[in-house]
Protein backbone atom coordinates (compact mmCIF):
# COMPACT_ATOMS: atom_id res chain seq x y z
CA UNK A 1 0.00 0.00 0.00
CA UNK A 2 1.19 3.11 -1.21
CA UNK A 3 1.30 6.15 1.35
CA UNK A 4 -0.87 9.53 1.09
CA UNK A 5 -0.13 12.83 2.01
CA UNK A 6 -2.44 12.34 5.10
CA UNK A 7 0.16 9.46 6.04
CA UNK A 8 2.84 10.51 5.22
CA UNK A 9 2.99 13.72 7.25
CA UNK A 10 1.43 12.20 10.33
CA UNK A 11 4.52 9.97 10.42
CA UNK A 12 6.78 13.30 9.35
CA UNK A 13 5.41 14.76 12.62
CA UNK A 14 5.45 11.33 14.79
CA UNK A 15 9.37 11.41 13.86
CA UNK A 16 9.23 7.78 11.99
CA UNK A 17 9.52 9.28 8.78
CA UNK A 18 12.57 11.92 8.67
CA UNK A 19 13.13 14.38 5.80
CA UNK A 20 15.79 17.19 6.88
CA UNK A 21 15.22 19.68 6.25
CA UNK A 22 11.33 19.44 5.51
CA UNK A 23 9.43 21.84 4.31
CA UNK A 24 5.48 20.95 3.92
CA UNK A 25 5.44 22.43 0.28
CA UNK A 26 7.58 19.60 -1.03
CA UNK A 27 4.64 17.22 0.50
CA UNK A 28 2.58 15.89 -2.94
CA UNK A 29 -0.58 13.75 -2.93
CA UNK A 30 1.57 10.70 -2.39
CA UNK A 31 5.29 11.49 -2.32
CA UNK A 32 8.03 14.25 -0.76
CA UNK A 33 9.75 16.38 -3.60
CA UNK A 34 13.41 16.18 -2.62
CA UNK A 35 16.55 18.55 -3.70
CA UNK A 36 19.94 18.20 -5.31
CA UNK A 37 22.85 18.94 -2.73
CA UNK A 38 25.85 21.07 -3.64
CA UNK A 39 28.62 18.15 -4.10
CA UNK A 40 28.32 15.79 -7.20
CA UNK A 41 31.18 13.33 -8.11
CA UNK A 42 32.01 13.87 -11.93
CA UNK A 43 34.06 10.55 -13.49
CA UNK A 44 37.56 11.52 -15.04
CA UNK A 45 38.51 9.61 -17.61
CA UNK A 46 40.29 6.28 -17.15
CA UNK A 47 43.30 5.38 -18.83
CA UNK A 48 42.80 1.41 -18.77
CA UNK A 49 39.19 2.40 -20.91
CA UNK A 50 37.60 0.23 -18.39
CA UNK A 51 36.28 -0.62 -15.05
CA UNK A 52 37.21 -3.56 -13.37
CA UNK A 53 34.65 -4.22 -10.40
CA UNK A 54 36.67 -6.19 -8.01
CA UNK A 55 38.67 -2.89 -7.42
CA UNK A 56 37.81 0.45 -5.41
CA UNK A 57 35.93 2.50 -8.15
CA UNK A 58 36.33 5.40 -6.21
CA UNK A 59 39.52 7.13 -7.48
CA UNK A 60 37.74 7.24 -10.80
CA UNK A 61 35.81 10.29 -9.37
CA UNK A 62 35.98 14.05 -8.11
CA UNK A 63 34.43 16.14 -6.27
CA UNK A 64 32.67 19.25 -8.22
CA UNK A 65 30.92 21.22 -5.79
CA UNK A 66 27.88 23.68 -7.53
CA UNK A 67 27.82 27.38 -6.23
CA UNK A 68 24.44 29.35 -5.17
CA UNK A 69 22.83 30.08 -8.52
CA UNK A 70 25.62 28.81 -10.40
CA UNK A 71 24.52 26.21 -13.24
CA UNK A 72 26.17 22.73 -13.61
CA UNK A 73 26.49 21.78 -17.10
CA UNK A 74 25.52 18.29 -17.49
CA UNK A 75 25.97 17.26 -20.85
CA UNK A 76 24.36 14.55 -23.54
CA UNK A 77 25.45 10.96 -22.55
CA UNK A 78 27.05 12.43 -19.24
CA UNK A 79 26.63 10.46 -16.11
CA UNK A 80 27.23 11.65 -12.63
CA UNK A 81 26.76 11.28 -9.17
CA UNK A 82 24.90 13.40 -6.82
CA UNK A 83 22.94 13.44 -3.60
CA UNK A 84 19.95 14.29 -1.93
CA UNK A 85 20.16 17.74 0.15
CA UNK A 86 17.84 16.16 2.65
CA UNK A 87 18.57 13.05 5.25
CA UNK A 88 16.40 10.35 4.81
CA UNK A 89 15.50 7.63 7.82
CA UNK A 90 12.79 5.32 6.75
CA UNK A 91 11.60 2.93 9.67
CA UNK A 92 11.74 -1.01 9.73
CA UNK A 93 8.01 -1.15 8.47
CA UNK A 94 8.49 0.56 5.26
CA UNK A 95 10.06 0.98 2.00
CA UNK A 96 10.56 3.92 -0.02
CA UNK A 97 10.88 4.68 -3.80
CA UNK A 98 12.59 7.30 -5.33
CA UNK A 99 11.69 8.64 -8.91
CA UNK A 100 12.61 11.70 -10.76
CA UNK A 101 10.39 14.43 -11.29
CA UNK A 102 8.20 14.41 -14.54
CA UNK A 103 9.22 17.83 -15.73
CA UNK A 104 12.98 16.74 -15.86
CA UNK A 105 11.90 13.11 -17.41
CA UNK A 106 10.56 15.34 -20.28
CA UNK A 107 13.69 17.03 -20.79
CA UNK A 108 15.58 13.81 -20.81
CA UNK A 109 17.38 14.03 -16.96
CA UNK A 110 17.07 10.87 -15.40
CA UNK A 111 18.03 10.78 -11.35
CA UNK A 112 18.79 6.88 -10.90
CA UNK A 113 19.43 3.70 -13.08
CA UNK A 114 18.69 1.41 -11.23
CA UNK A 115 19.02 2.43 -7.22
CA UNK A 116 15.42 3.79 -7.17
CA UNK A 117 14.67 1.43 -3.69
CA UNK A 118 15.60 2.84 -0.32
CA UNK A 119 15.25 -0.36 1.92
CA UNK A 120 13.66 -0.49 5.73
CA UNK A 121 15.92 0.92 8.00
CA UNK A 122 17.99 3.67 5.86
CA UNK A 123 19.93 6.24 7.29
CA UNK A 124 21.44 9.17 5.15
CA UNK A 125 21.65 10.88 1.74
CA UNK A 126 20.65 9.28 -0.74
CA UNK A 127 22.93 9.12 -3.85
CA UNK A 128 21.18 9.92 -7.47
CA UNK A 129 22.41 8.67 -10.44
CA UNK A 130 22.50 11.29 -12.82
CA UNK A 131 22.17 11.04 -16.53
CA UNK A 132 21.29 13.61 -19.60
CA UNK A 133 19.74 11.10 -22.38
CA UNK A 134 18.76 14.25 -24.58
CA UNK A 135 21.05 15.93 -27.11
CA UNK A 136 21.43 19.29 -25.53
CA UNK A 137 23.33 20.02 -21.69
CA UNK A 138 21.08 20.68 -18.96
CA UNK A 139 21.87 22.84 -16.38
CA UNK A 140 21.41 21.61 -12.81
CA UNK A 141 21.39 23.87 -9.26
CA UNK A 142 21.96 23.55 -6.01
CA UNK A 143 19.00 23.35 -4.12
CA UNK A 144 16.78 22.54 -7.34
CA UNK A 145 13.82 19.77 -6.99
CA UNK A 146 15.53 17.04 -8.28
CA UNK A 147 13.23 13.46 -7.35
CA UNK A 148 10.67 12.50 -5.22
CA UNK A 149 10.27 9.77 -2.51
CA UNK A 150 7.27 7.73 -2.06
CA UNK A 151 6.29 5.09 0.64
CA UNK A 152 5.05 1.59 0.96
CA UNK A 153 3.78 -0.39 3.87
CA UNK A 154 5.63 -3.83 4.26
CA UNK A 155 3.45 -6.63 5.41
CA UNK A 156 5.29 -6.83 9.18
CA UNK A 157 8.52 -5.16 10.53
CA UNK A 158 11.71 -6.32 8.55
CA UNK A 159 13.88 -8.86 10.90
CA UNK A 160 17.15 -7.66 9.11
CA UNK A 161 16.89 -3.92 8.68
CA UNK A 162 19.24 -1.86 6.51
CA UNK A 163 22.20 -1.11 8.02
CA UNK A 164 22.19 -4.40 10.57
CA UNK A 165 25.72 -6.05 10.99
CA UNK A 166 25.24 -9.33 8.84
CA UNK A 167 24.14 -7.55 6.07
CA UNK A 168 27.85 -5.90 5.64
CA UNK A 169 25.30 -2.70 4.01
CA UNK A 170 27.63 -0.27 1.98
CA UNK A 171 26.00 2.69 2.53
CA UNK A 172 24.04 3.68 5.45
CA UNK A 173 24.96 6.81 6.68
CA UNK A 174 26.48 8.22 4.06
CA UNK A 175 26.40 12.17 3.73
CA UNK A 176 27.22 12.80 0.33
CA UNK A 177 27.35 10.96 -3.13
CA UNK A 178 29.01 7.94 -2.48
CA UNK A 179 30.90 6.04 -5.47
CA UNK A 180 30.27 2.35 -5.55
CA UNK A 181 31.29 -0.22 -3.32
CA UNK A 182 30.76 -3.07 -5.76
CA UNK A 183 34.19 -4.44 -5.21
CA UNK A 184 33.28 -5.34 -1.35
CA UNK A 185 31.27 -8.69 -3.44
CA UNK A 186 34.54 -9.63 -4.35
CA UNK A 187 35.83 -10.38 -0.71
CA UNK A 188 37.56 -13.52 0.18
CA UNK A 189 34.06 -14.47 1.96
CA UNK A 190 32.27 -14.99 -1.13
CA UNK A 191 32.73 -17.40 -4.00
CA UNK A 192 30.89 -17.12 -7.22
CA UNK A 193 30.71 -19.63 -9.94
Amino acid sequence: MVLSDRSISELISGGRIVIDPYDPVDLQPASVDLHLDRRVLVFRNNSAGYLDLREDTGGLTEPVYMEDDVPFMLHPGEFILGSTLEHIEIPDDLVARLEGKSSLGRIGLLIHSTAGYVDPGWRGHLTLELTNVSRIPVTLYYGMRIGQISFLQLSTRVDRPYGSPELGSRYQGQRDATASRAHLDFDARRHYR
